[in-house]
């Protein structure tokens, strides 16, 4: 029996705590989330005061299982978790369970928090615990009814006026709105000529050059030479006006100091860890938490860093003594300035009692642990060690140079250059920047005022400016945090749940956005234009920091929310029509047929459409191929998509070969058979040669399934699962009492006929033409062609948690006791006690 009990959310952090605490603890891991809203609707209940029921999530019901078993043997219970709002609510939860189950009867109940994983922090938070924290409990579940009420209100009018699958969220959607408006604004974008005139100079064979600056006396700004023939004109002068060479008529020198940035914060570890090591948000977060939790150095697991989940750019004073004596022994103390370095959080709602990211020792270098390590780790805990060691170290001093050079009193040149005197922190570490090129020296060759210098050349060297770049990881959660939106732990997921939901794609490490996500974003910028606004979505995250500062009631919070969108979400559902929201676009003509052509949003995807539903005839539709955007295809574009199905030639046996795209990808046909294309073929250059090769390759694949063939139509062939009985389009198992081998033609005829023909084979004849607009160019019910390109499948409920501990729960603290279970199918009415837990 084990007198102490503490939980933390991990095994391996638990390993680590279990080797500090010792003998008379006894650590389990509650595996992240302990509860969560039930999948269905009603699970926020606004008029009860937004009473919340919650389950336990079937994944951790044994994890829960275990915690209540081993609190029955403890004396005291210890809740450990992340000393966050969502370390705090998992706490809360825990606790609520235990005491409807009647375990915390006589217990000890405490909560401690630890920002980082040693030996002293860890028996320093078990001296002193202190009670659960209400407020953050109450802001995390106002946090999390107010996503339930977004998501599970808007998501199904998505469904309804768009397609099934798709989601919208409080924080989702503006981020989604983000990408699609810089997306916009560089198809908007119309670049403008400008011209640079640069002077190719040399001293003793030091070449280096020099922009035009000044002429006639004015500064030239970006558009002053705008064409060739001004740039031209402007060369030709200077160059007969200097003869040859330049003269220096200004030095100025300067020396300019570069500070080191402060230490990590979860938005700026992200940010750095996308830029430099080329890792995705989630990447890094998931190694950080492994470097937090703890690796093993040989003599057991220790915790690397500190909590990654801050705000705050503060260092503990403990830390930075050590850091500063570190500095001193390894760099030399000219490297050390005269006192520690102080850094003030920009973030208004940073919680400050947290610690920036840092090494728990900067004695641990990172090159002495690198064996210990898997090669992300190392990497990441490099990023982090260099930052936090640089950002104690002297500044790093800067030379600069401006030179002005003439070729006639009132036209000259400038060169500028730089030296790095003393590299300061920049020995340990430099920032890495979004879209900016890192600063590199760029000496000049010793210049004195009066010198004459060669003049090799003056180039002019046309340019465009260009759009604002897309956004990559980086820059993005750099946005995101600008202006508010969300915390930093949840900008990784965020972006994964767009990404998921297809609203977004990754292209050479910048989002662009999808024409689903094009469609989405418009209707709620159009129809929920202040649910998707930025100042709206920032100043709901401040509300929901003072509730958890305790300067603001959870339910006045969420009724001036929720009244005015379920409202807007009513109205919506009932005025708004699909055909207005996907907006067909009119291409132009069919010139065989003269009907119109449109590409759309459909069921499966975006497709094109000859015609309409009004007409005798039925529209025919084509997919868009990979690569094409609804906003810019063209008539030409959408009339090559109407030459499939592609007749190719015929087989040996004179069955007609035709190449197509269905639902499920490209594909061949020949009779009533048919062959998925591979990923290298093109349905509308794949030659005959190549589909008779694919043809033969199906036919082989085909024959080495047949295990025996009775005649009559009737074979045994191998499955998946074993080997099975069909018949045309009938299949049916053979009995575990037989094998092929023992398998007769009459019981196999007596199967045949019990059986019933496959689901997958019941679908309608594929010669049939689809009155539906199923996008596609030909049949889409093809057996043999498999999936290249999956249409969106019905959005999945959220994973039904175990119905054991089914819990309606007022989410946000208040006094009230719970009533234990009485089924394990039934729900109990459990408001959040107020009442203090711990010491």
């Amino acid at each position: 029996m084990s007198e102490n009990l503490v939980i933390v959310e991990s095994p391996a952090k638990g390993k680590t705590i279990q080797k500090y605490l010792g003998k008379g603890f006894e650590v389990l891991a509650s595996y992240g989330h302990v509860r969560d809203l039930i999948p269905k609707e009603g699970a926020v209940d606004p008029e009860q005061g937004y009473a919340m029921k919650y389950e336990i999530i079937d994944r951790n019901q044994r994890h829960v299982d275990a915690i209540a078993r081993a609190v029955k043997k403890a004396d005291t219970l210890y809740l450990a978790t992340d000393p966050d709002r969502e370390g705090e609510a998992i706490s809360w939860h825990l606790y609520e369970v235990l005491k409807e189950r009647g375990l915390l009867e006589g217990k000890q109940v405490h909560r401690v928090v630890f920002y980082e994983i040693t030996k002293n922090a860890v028996q320093e938070a078990i001296a002193h615990p202190r009670a659960l924290a209400y407020e953050l409990i109450d802001a995390q579940q106002a946090r999390r009814a107010l996503d339930y009420l977004v998501g599970f209100n808007l998501s199904p009018l998505l469904w309804r006026k768009i397609k099934r699958g798709l989601s919208a969220g409080r924080v989702q959607s503006p981020a989604l709105r983000m990408i699609v408006e810089r997306e916009e604004e560089i198809e908007s974008f119309v670049p403008q000529e400008y011209w640079n005139l640069t002077a190719l100079l040399d001293k003793q064979s030091f070449e280096f050059t020099a922009r035009l600056h000044t002429l006639d006396g004015k500064r030239l700004e970006q558009f002053d030479v705008n064409t060739s023939e001004v740039a031209h004109q402007v060369r030709d002068r200077l160059l007969q006006a200097a003869r040859g060479q330049l003269t220096v008529t200004k030095i100025e020198r300067k020396e300019r100091k570069r500070h080191p940035s402060a230490p990590f914060t979860t938005s700026t570890l992200q940010q750095e860890a996308v830029r430099k090591l080329r890792f995705s948000s989630q990447k890094a977060m998931r190694t950080a938490q492994q470097l937090y939790e703890g690796i093993d150095l040989g003599s057991g697991p220790v915790g690397l860093i500190t909590y990654m989940r801050t705000d705050s750019v503060a260092l503990a004073g403990e830390a930075i003594a050590e850091l500063r004596a570190f500095i001193q022994q390894r760099y030399g103390k000219p490297k050390l300035p005269e006192s520690p370095r102080q850094y003030k959080t920009k973030s208004k709602n940073a919680q400050e009692a947290h610690e920036a990211i840092r090494p728990t020792s900067c004695l641990r270098v990172p090159e002495e642990i690198r064996s210990y390590l898997s090669e992300e780790q190392f990497r990441l805990y490099q990023l982090i060690w260099q930052r936090t060691v640089a950002c104690q170290m002297i500044h790093a001093l800067i030379d600069t140079i401006s030179v002005d050079l003439a070729a006639e009193p009132s036209s000259f040149f400038r060169a500028t250059g730089s030296t790095i005197r003393d590299p300061g922190f920049l020995a340990v570490y430099e920032e890495g920047l979004d879209d900016q090129k890192v600063e590199k020296e760029n000496p000049l060759p010793p210049l004195t005022e009066g010198e004459a210098i060669k003049l090799n050349d003056i180039e002019a060297t046309q340019h465009f400016t260009e759009p604002p770049p897309r956004y990559s990881e980086a820059s993005l959660v750099k946005m995101l945090e600008e202006y508010g939106i969300g915390r930093p732990s949840t900008y990784a997921s965020i972006i994964s749940t767009l990404q998921a939901r297809e609203y977004v794609e990754l292209d050479r490490l910048r989002f662009t956005p999808t024409d689903i996500g094009r469609i989405v974003n418009k209707f709620l910028t159009e129809h929920f234009t202040r649910y998707v606004d930025y100042d709206f979505t920032a100043n709901l995250e401040d509300q929901l920091d003072e509730i958890s500062r305790g300067e603001k009631n959870w339910t006045p919070v969420l009724d001036e929310f929720w009244q005015p969108f379920s409202q807007l979400v009513e109205e919506k559902m009932d005025n708004v029509q699909r055909s207005d929201v996907l907006q067909a676009r009119e291409l132009g003509l069919d010139p065989k047929t003269g009907k119109p052509i449109s590409v759309r949003m459909g069921k499966f995807g975006p497709f094109v459409q000859i015609g309409s539903r009004d007409d005798e005839d039925k529209p025919i539709f084509a997919s868009l191929r990979a690569g094409m955007k609804m906003d810019s295809v063209t008539l030409e574009e959408a009339l090559e998509l109407f030459k499939l199905p592609r007749a190719l030639g015929e087989t040996a046996e004179g069955q007609t070969i035709s190449a197509s795209i269905g639902r499920f990808g490209p594909y061949l046909r020949y009779g009533s058979n048919f062959v998925s294309l591979k990923k290298e073929d093109d349905p509308y250059t794949v030659t005959l040669e190549r589909a008779l090769a694919l043809i033969e390759e199906k036919k082989a694949s085909d024959l080495a399934k047949i295990i025996k063939d009775f005649g009559d139509g009737i074979q045994i062939l191998k499955g998946r699962w074993g080997p099975f009985l069909a018949s045309g389009k009938i299949k049916a198992k053979i009995p575990k009492d037989k094998t092929p081998d023992t398998l007769t033609l009459e019981e196999a005829q007596a199967l045949i006929a019990e059986a019933t023909p496959a689901k997958k084979e019941t679908k309608k004849d594929p010669k049939k033409p689809s009155k539906k607009p199923a996008e596609t160019q030909a049949d889409t019910s093809e057996p043999e062609a498999k999936p290249t390109a999956e249409p969106a499948k019905k959005k999945a409920a959220p994973k039904k948690a175990s119905s054991s501990e089914a819990t309606q729960t007022k989410a946000p603290a208040k006094k009230s006791a719970a009533k234990p279970t009485t089924s394990k199918t039934s729900s109990t009415t459990a408001k959040t006690p107020r009442k203090k837990t711990g010491t």
